[in-house]
């Protein structure tokens, strides 16, 4: 009998067929693929002439179906989702993967082995927030695959001086968001809107994006 985690995954699709490259985006831990953010992001690369893939990994899957807040599925049960997900858009060639904080960290550990052509995280969980003990960078020394992480400046998941410290792959590019958090949305006081710098963002992310194109 099959699982939840066994059922192949179903997409969200903006952006023209014909786009030389797909961007491919699994969201966050807390919010599914169609959250604000993810839709924002996802229209705006669109609108700039790439297409654009968002899924689900199977804890919010169900959580859509049932309305039952779940947990994330354990590391492996993810990695196998973006594996799936790679496969049924007919293999990574053509794709640059990536995503929302769990969504983009995932990505992130099977870009290499999917062949992936760019991998595009929106808010890297360097390290949990208050514990910036807890690293979750070792894989990202040695990334292969060409890398864009755009982060806000205020991200308790990891800030300009905390990145400076680690080792990084030379295949990693980082991008900092003016005063963004780990939504990259700014402060009232600092001049700037949610809507600037998510504009910023999809900049940030097609200007990567022509560039493996």
């Amino acid at each position: 009998m099959s699982t939840e985690k066994d059922r192949e995954p179903s997409f969200l699709f903006d952006g023209p067929e014909e786009s030389p490259l797909t961007l491919v985006l699994a969201h966050g831990a807390g919010a599914p693929m169609d959250s604000p953010f993810m839709a924002t992001i996802a229209r705006g690369v669109a609108a700039r002439g790439f297409r654009v893939a968002r899924f689900e990994f199977p804890y919010m899957r169900a959580r859509r179906e049932d309305g039952v807040r779940k947990a994330p599925n354990p590391g492996p049960v993810l990695a196998s989702s973006w594996k799936k997900a790679v496969r049924a858009l007919g293999g990574g060639e053509r794709l640059v993967i990536g995503g929302k904080s769990l969504g983009g960290r995932i990505a992130s550990m099977v870009a290499d082995e999917v062949g992936a052509r760019g991998l595009v995280c929106l808010g890297y969980p360097f390290h949990p927030p208050g514990q910036p003990e807890r690293l979750r960078t070792a894989h990202l020394a040695d990334l292969r695959t060409p890398a864009l992480v755009i982060q806000g400046t205020r991200d308790p998941f990891g800030v300009p001086e905390d990145v400076a410290a680690y080792t990084l792959s030379p295949a990693i590019e980082v991008v900092w968001i003016p005063d963004g958090d780990h939504s990259l949305k700014p402060r009232a006081s600092s001049g700037r809107t949610e809507k600037d710098n998510l504009a910023a963002a999809i900049d940030a992310a097609v200007g990567f994006l022509d560039r493996r194109a």
